[in-house]
């Protein structure tokens, strides 16, 4: 990504709101196009043997209803909490279904954004280059892990 002011910032929370991963891309990318990079940042400890690399489930916003995200969750045993794009599908058969549930869970992750925002650092952007703004990311992720 070239340095520039249009960045988005892909997070990926646990249900608590502490964050666990973040992408950067270009302003102009789609953001279902960084889903699977995302879920490879994912490394939770265990008290023995590997990190777990796979979450139980996936709730995300409408921008990620697309059919080989799904079968991307199906395929590796992950529930997808994700709705329906309204106005969308037109063919045969019903919608995906989405737990409404787990969606609601959705909401750590925009709180996540708050805490985040909170710095100004990253919501103006002085730096950039990219490196350097996704190191002001990962700086505010170890704050957000010492003030919990």
């Amino acid at each position: 990504m070239r340095g520039g002011f249009s960045a988005k910032i892909h997070l990926l929370t646990d249900r608590r709101g502490l964050p666990l991963g973040a992408i950067l891309s270009a302003g102009q990318r789609h953001e279902s196009a960084f889903f699977t990079n995302l879920m490879d940042e994912v490394s939770v400890p265990r008290p023995r043997g590997r990190p777990r690399k796979r979450p139980e489930a996936v709730a995300g916003d409408r921008a990620y209803d697309a059919d080989w995200i799904r079968q991307w969750c199906a395929d590796k045993g992950i529930e997808s909490a994700i709705p329906a794009r309204e106005n969308i599908r037109d063919g045969p058969g019903r919608p995906p279904t989405c737990d409404d549930q787990r969606y609601r869970d959705r909401n750590t992750v925009e709180r996540c954004v708050g805490h985040l925002k909170e710095r100004r650092r990253l919501v103006v952007r002085y730096e950039k280059k990219a490196s350097h703004y996704r190191a002001m990311i990962l700086w505010a992720f170890v704050e957000e892990y010492l003030s919990r």
